[in-house]
């Protein structure tokens, strides 16, 4: 596969179609009106505490693409959330999240925070060993636990999904992954179960984990902010946009190269438009012609996030050239734009944010997803 082709994947799904169809007329996503979003729920650390407990502490989110463990036996411990996780593929396929404990004394059962490979999992301390399923194999001595039954002392497991090419967890029983899942089918179009990892690097963005989101749900910015960078590709305030669930999804493009194209034909409707996701609580999926990046956010503090940004590829680069190719995609996307402008104007929103100088952020035609993301927040609040 050349560098730079459009990704694979199934036919398109009506609500994508839907979003290409209002590009191609021009028609653009407007808001009823100004509107305002009070600036303590940026600023105040007691919402925060509110949201790590009905958001964070309650809801499905993802955790890592697929692509990160794209061979069975496998396994990457997973901190940021606050949870030490741990992510496996077992043996048969399956990708399950348990929590990255012991069940002997606790121990911290695997270290770092890279990707391991093996068909076991073996404790530091006592060298108790598991399965990539959980399941507890063997220990030391085994006589010395009289009456232990060793299918009552597996990992621990947190409910999990994966669908699309996306990895999601539940930090609480009976998650509901229905949108979860729904959502797979938008990605299978864009064939992200298939992709390869190419690079992925974790960002400390001294923010609210909120104006980052921001950024990613209105495209008022885009020709400015990104002026140097990706601005020039895109026509001022061209997108469309609906939801799914508590999810939002969006579209860009040039409605000018839409003309013509026959919108059965995903390849060529793939080259004119980019698509972004915005997937309650705190992920955001921008799908490239040719790349996907999938950032993950995972807030620290009312001022401090750590974000996860993963690039994906149709396949792993095979000459010099192609690695080259994606080597810089990469570095404008993530170095340039993400770290250089949109995680930089966030840094920048909060300091200005902190000094009280302005109690509401004015929000304009073009940023109507910034306010529904914030009515969707407060909904799920109150719950």
């Amino acid at each position: 596969m050349n560098p730079g082709s459009t990704l694979k994947g199934t036919a398109p799904t009506a609500g994508q179609l839907a979003l290409a169809r209002q590009i191609g007329t021009g028609e653009t996503r407007v808001a009823a009106g100004v509107q305002h979003v009070p600036a303590a729920v940026y600023t105040d650390p007691a919402h925060w505490q509110l949201e790590r407990e009905r958001l964070f502490g309650r809801l499905p989110q993802v955790l890592a693409p697929s692509a990160l463990l794209p061979e069975r036996n496998m396994a990457v411990p997973h901190d940021a959330t606050g949870r030490p996780l741990l992510i496996t593929r077992d043996g048969e396929g399956k990708a399950r999240v348990f929590l990255n404990v012991c069940r002997h004394r606790g121990t911290r059962l695997v270290e770092g925070a890279d990707t391991t490979c093996g068909k076991r999992l073996v404790c530091p301390y006592h060298a108790w060993t598991y399965g990539l399923d959980g399941r507890l194999l063997a220990l030391p001595r085994p006589e010395t636990f009289p009456g232990l039954d060793k299918s009552d002392h597996g990992l621990r497991e947190v409910p999990s999904c994966e669908a699309g090419g996306l990895i999601w967890f539940s930090p609480i029983p009976d998650a509901d992954f229905s949108a979860p899942e729904i959502l797979g089918l938008d990605f299978a179009a864009f064939g992200m179960g298939e992709l390869h990892l190419f690079a992925r690097k974790t960002h400390a963005v001294a923010s609210n984990w909120k104006l980052i989101m921001d950024a990613f749900l209105e495209s008022y910015h885009v020709t400015r902010l990104h002026s140097a960078t990706i601005g020039p590709f895109f026509k001022d305030g061209i997108t469309s946009g609906d939801v799914i669930g508590p999810h939002q999804r969006s579209a860009v493009g040039r409605a000018a190269e839409l003309e013509g194209v026959d919108f059965a034909d995903w390849a060529q409707l793939r080259k004119t438009i980019t698509f972004a996701y915005q997937l309650f609580p705190a992920t955001v999926v921008v799908v490239s012609p040719d790349y996907v990046n999938l950032m993950t956010l995972m807030p620290q503090a009312h001022d401090a996030t750590l974000v996860e940004d993963f690039m994906l590829i149709p396949e792993a680069p095979q000459t010099d050239k192609a690695q080259s190719h994606w080597q810089r995609s990469w570095d404008l996307l993530d170095g340039a734009v993400f770290s250089g402008e949109d995680f930089r104007a966030a840094e920048l929103g909060q300091q200005g944010l902190a000094t009280g100088a302005v109690p509401q952020l004015t929000l304009g035609l073009l940023e109507g997803g910034i306010r529904r993301f914030h009515e969707i927040c407060a909904e799920q609040l109150a719950q």
